[in-house]
Order: structure tokens, then C-alpha cells, then sequence
């Protein structure tokens, strides 16, 4: 059964208390949960990770060559500021989708910019916590079929 990591970034272990008006009142656990139901009616193994340190990441990204089919991952403010995460998933030649809970096109313009973006198969954002559910059958569709 091909596998894949979910990878969220920082602060968004504070969801559901942090700007629920922007991210809606879901925690990260509920996520999670969510996620993990889903992945198995859709024949996915499922790993969840979530860290506020840009290294971390980076880690967890190189880790997973090797040993997932493909990344969903949900970097938060490193999605407009880290070449180093870009860099990462384009060396792991995975297929990684990325995931923003909330609209960044229609937020600040420093949002509408995303490195990585340019290493996805593809964005999904403004959704809320559906958006992840998306993006494990983009995954699949290219892992299973």
C-alpha cells in the first residue's frame, strides 16, 4: 500500500485557538483524524508530522525518500520564505501537493508568493481542513492508479 507524509509547519499546532476567524475552529488532531480515516477508505498508509522549526522539516523531507510514495505538506509562513524546503522536496523527487487552509491569493500580498509551489504537483488552498482530504486523492490517483 503506498504511503505518504503529511508535513504541516509552524503555528499550525495552534489551530483551532489561533485566528479562528482566518483558519476555522479545527485542530490539527482533528486533522489528523480526519486524515487518517480518509487515507484508509483510499488505500493510503499515513504518516503525520508537524513542527515548528525549518530544519526539522527539512529532516523529515530528505527522510522520506525512500520510504513514502509522495509528500501533502502544509508549510505555513515557510511557504513564502524558504528556498531551503523548496530545494528539499525537489531532491526527493516525490510528489509532494501543497496545502494552505485559508485563500493565500486573497490574502496579504507576501502570501500570494510560494516557493514551493514551483515543486508541487499542485496548490490546493481555501478549503479549510477539506483541502488535505483533497490532497490525499491527488496523491492516490497518482500512487494507486
Amino acid at each position: 500500500m503506498p504511503s505518504v507524509l503529511i508535513l504541516n509547519g509552524p503555528n499550525l499546532n495552534l489551530l483551532g485557538q489561533r485566528q479562528p476567524e482566518v483558519y476555522g475552529a479545527t485542530t490539527l488532531a482533528d486533522i489528523e483524524q480526519m486524515c487518517t480515516a480518509h487515507a484508509q477508505r483510499i488505500g493510503l498508509d499515513l504518516e503525520f508530522m508537524q513542527s515548528n522549526h525549518e530544519g526539522v522539516m527539512l529532516d523529515a523531507i530528505h527522510a522520506a525518500k525512500g520510504k513514502y510514495g509522495g509528500l501533502v505538506i502544509n508549510a505555513g509562513a515557510y511557504t513564502h520564505t524558504s528556498i531551503a524546503l523548496m530545494d528539499a522536496v525537489a531532491s526527493v523527487e516525490l510528489p509532494m501537493v501543497e496545502v494552505h487552509l485559508s485563500n493565500i491569493h486573497a490574502r496579504e500580498p507576501f502570501r500570494h508568493v510560494s516557493y514551493l509551489s514551483k515543486v508541487a504537483v499542485g496548490q490546493i488552498c481555501g478549503f479549510g481542513a477539506q483541502g488535505y482530504v483533497m490532497a490525499l486523492d491527488a496523491l492516490a490517483q497518482r500512487l494507486i492508479d
